[in-house]
């Protein structure tokens, strides 16, 4: 695997393999530069599929590419052919066999990482703001159909605390949904001293814990990193606009769990 990639901190079972690509390496040209891993950014096709390529001999199969909507729903691997030309339209994956793939594409969303500890179960989710509120974390969650307590869950690279600016409905839709979500958010540009902030600045890693925590989730891993502010590692489109997108994958082996 290259040293460029990045491997969960989480104390998951042997049989759990999972790890988040960066834009090191690869051979798509700017602004796509250079392991752009998305089909649907406009960079040069063939470059995207060398790229893949380039992934796939560090896979047991071809990972089950997904259509993002920033939406809820969960495409389930044994439903799907990873071969086929027309992806699922969906935001998180689920898989229950060895050597069955999931993946997400992101470039300042959360990429969100389950496993069992029995490894019976991985799943991959995309969670931006969108889809942290329209529920892709606890959707994911009940397909998984595994007692919460025995979740392992690592929160991949995204856009940090201090370079998400949002409009204070975000902010207000979360809080509404979950009133502890208020301490996600603090004020990126204040109004007059009669106003409310016009600008929030906000923290996904706090809101995909916040979310997890309220349907049971405590073992929760990750979270330190910051796609916008290093631009030499990650794909940001706050940030550049046209990019391209890592991936974070997720499988189950057939090695005993330890």
């Amino acid at each position: 695997m290259s040293p460029d990639w990045i491997l969960p901190d989480w104390p998951a079972p042997a049989a759990v393999h999972a790890f988040t690509t960066t834009r090191l390496g690869g051979v798509s040209l700017p602004p796509y530069d250079g392991f752009n891993l998305a089909a649907h950014v406009g960079d040069d096709e063939h470059a995207v599929a060398a790229n893949r390529r380039t992934l796939r001999a560090h896979l047991p199969a071809e990972p089950l590419w997904l259509t993002q909507v920033h939406g809820d729903r969960v495409a389930l691997l044994a439903d799907h052919d990873a071969m086929s030309a027309t992806p699922p339209v969906a935001d998180a994956a689920l898989a229950r066999a060895p050597d069955q793939v999931c993946a997400v594409l992101t470039a300042d969303c959360l990429p969100v990482l389950f496993c069992d500890r029995q490894a019976s179960v991985v799943a991959a989710a995309h969670a931006g703001w969108r889809g942290l509120a329209a529920g892709v974390l606890e959707a994911t969650v009940r397909a998984m159909a595994v007692p919460p307590e025995q979740l392992l869950v690592w929160l991949g690279p995204a856009i940090g605390p201090r370079a998400f600016e949002v409009g204070p409905e975000v902010r207000e839709l979360f809080v509404a949904q979950h009133p502890l979500a208020g301490v996600a958010f603090r004020p990126a540009l204040a109004g007059t001293l009669d106003e409310a902030p016009r600008k929030w600045l906000a923290d996904l890693y706090a809101l995909a814990r916040i979310r997890l925590a309220a349907i049971g989730i405590e073992h929760v891993h990750g979270g330190e990193y910051c796609t916008a502010s290093d631009p030499a590692r990650f794909y940001s489109y706050r940030r550049d606009g046209s990019t391209g997108r890592m991936a974070s994958v997720i499988w189950l082996s057939s090695v005993a769990t330890a």
